[in-house]
């Protein structure tokens, strides 16, 4: 069957200020759509991909017309929910008898609401997308209906019914890889500014889960019974050499903590290092599960950048969140990493259940001690699926527009804070931590190429908009919008 995958049109501005989108801006390789492309291409499927960040809706639905397909997947985050319904609508007004399925966080978490919300969608995938999509299709393919099938939610008639879910594929190594020659022109995907060294940039994921229980993670395995499913080290390897045969030179390791296996993570870095490979990478890892050597092997083998999820500077914070660290331990990792030689990147978080404006101030203050190389201030945000959104009014009050729903506009507001207050600590922190002159010297000193450069120009003009207008971060300027209890 001809299948169309499809990431509905979006612009920078959706997700990030303005004023500040030149240095935030980032075009992730979409994994998840491209392993279902891949396992729709095994079994004998043709298939496209349309990528609304380069695309615009107008462009995207001219060449979905002229191919016709029999299958469209929709790709939909909660801020990119509307838009999603907005392309249903346009695929079923344009291509009669199309099937029309989304999937993706927002699908995944909610389910048969996306079908109650939107009459123009067929069916929802509930969970991990590859064997479930293609059983919908050997089903549409033969004329049959798809009750039964495993992780799906779908419409007969006016009646909407919701599948069992579909166990968690525990074989990862048996996936075949992303289908990455559907991306076109692989160095427009790209990471954020100041966050890569070499294009193009591959994105790999060695295992999917997590065991930690984190109040604003969302996890297809919701109670964490599953754990983290890994991929074998000799795997991950024959992907790392798919990916540097295809032209890659940088890879960006996505996992939640690629430390999570302490002696696995240690035999990848070494595997990396014996064979000899000519990439750069970047990966994450939570702070006490890293110790200098293993930060060592890392670097060995061509990590040159790590992320720590620091989130906050105060313990009760830390606690609040369920991260299971401590100030003490995050110091330690950063420092390990910075004196064998790596990059450090944390992100911290405001607006935390409890927190204070007080307790915001506290957490500018460790990010300027642990002088981390580059930091990023978020909105904690109450993604739908995750423990804080299932009980909100435990926490405080969230927003009905799901366009604050990216980190950047503050979706959630505990009842110890105001939204206002939020948006200030973000703005004070960004241009505290990015106006130092140890900073400013620091990242001239470190210029090495074009890249460099044009990423140390993008934020030079969000720091002159973040030290000379205010309230950068409200979306509608009156920092007022729709909550609910």
């Amino acid at each position: 069957m001809k299948c169309a995958l499809i990431i509905p049109a979006w612009t920078p501005e959706d997700i990030f200020s303005s004023k500040t989108a030149g240095s935030q801006i980032n075009y992730w390789q979409p994994l998840g759509t491209l392993y279902v492309a891949a396992a729709l291409q095994q079994a004998g499927h043709e298939v496209h991909f349309y990528n609304g960040a380069f695309l615009r809706h107008e462009e995207i639905m001219r060449r979905v017309k002229e191919w016709e397909p029999d299958f469209v997947g929709l790709y939909s985050t909660a801020f990119g929910w509307e838009k999603a319904r907005m392309t249903a609508a346009a695929l079923k007004l344009s291509l009669d008898g199309v099937f029309v399925v989304v999937g993706g966080p927002y699908p995944v978490a909610v389910q048969e609401k996306c079908l109650q919300e939107c009459p123009d969608i067929d069916g929802v995938v509930t969970s991990e997308g590859e064997f479930t999509v293609v059983e919908i299709l050997e089903r549409l393919g033969k004329g049959k209906s798809l009750a039964g099938v495993a992780g799906v939610a779908f419409r007969r008639g006016k009646e909407i019914i919701k599948n069992p879910p579909r166990p968690l594929i525990t074989d990862l190594d048996g996936l075949p890889f992303p289908a990455r020659e559907l991306l076109g022109e692989a160095g427009k995907y790209i990471p954020p500014p100041a966050t890569y060294k070499r294009k193009p940039v591959a994105v790999i994921m060695t295992a999917r889960g997590c065991n930690r229980h984190c109040l604003y993670c969302f996890q297809l395995d919701k109670h964490r019974t599953s754990g983290i499913r890994y991929r074998s080290v000799e795997n991950v390897m024959a992907e790392i050499e798919h990916v540097l045969q295809q032209g890659y030179r940088e890879i960006k390791f996505i996992d939640d903590t690629l430390a999570a296996d302490y002696n696995r993570a240690m035999t990848l870095a070494r595997e990396i290092k014996r064979r000899g490979l000519d990439f750069t990478w970047f990966a994450s890892a939570v702070v006490n599960q890293v110790d200098k050597p293993l930060l060592q092997a890392f670097k060995d083998a061509g990590c040159w950048a790590i992320l720590f999820g620091a989130e906050s500077g105060v313990q009760k914070d830390l606690n609040a969140i369920r991260k299971g660290i401590t100030p003490a331990q995050i110091r330690k990792a950063v420092k390990s990493a910075q004196e064998v030689g790596l990059t450090v990147y944390t992100p911290f978080l405001f607006g935390i259940p409890g927190q204070t404006y007080e307790d915001g101030l506290k957490t500018i203050e460790f990010a300027l001690e642990l002088d981390p190389d580059i930091a990023n201030f978020h909105a904690i945000t109450p993604f739908p699926g995750t423990e804080l959104y299932d009980n909100i009014e435990q926490y405080g009050t969230m927003s009905d527009d799901l366009a604050d729903y990216t980190y950047q506009g503050a979706a959630f507001v505990p009842f110890t804070m105001t939204r206002d207050e939020i948006a200030e600590l973000r703005q004070l922190a960004l241009r505290r931590f990015y106006s130092r002159p140890r900073f400013l010297w620091r990242r001239l000193l470190a210029l090495r190429s074009f890249t460099d450069v044009a990423a140390a120009w993008q934020g030079l003009k969000s720091l002159f908009w973040l030290r000379t207008e205010k309230n950068i971060f409200q979306r509608n300027g009156d920092g007022q919008e729709r909550f609910r209890d």
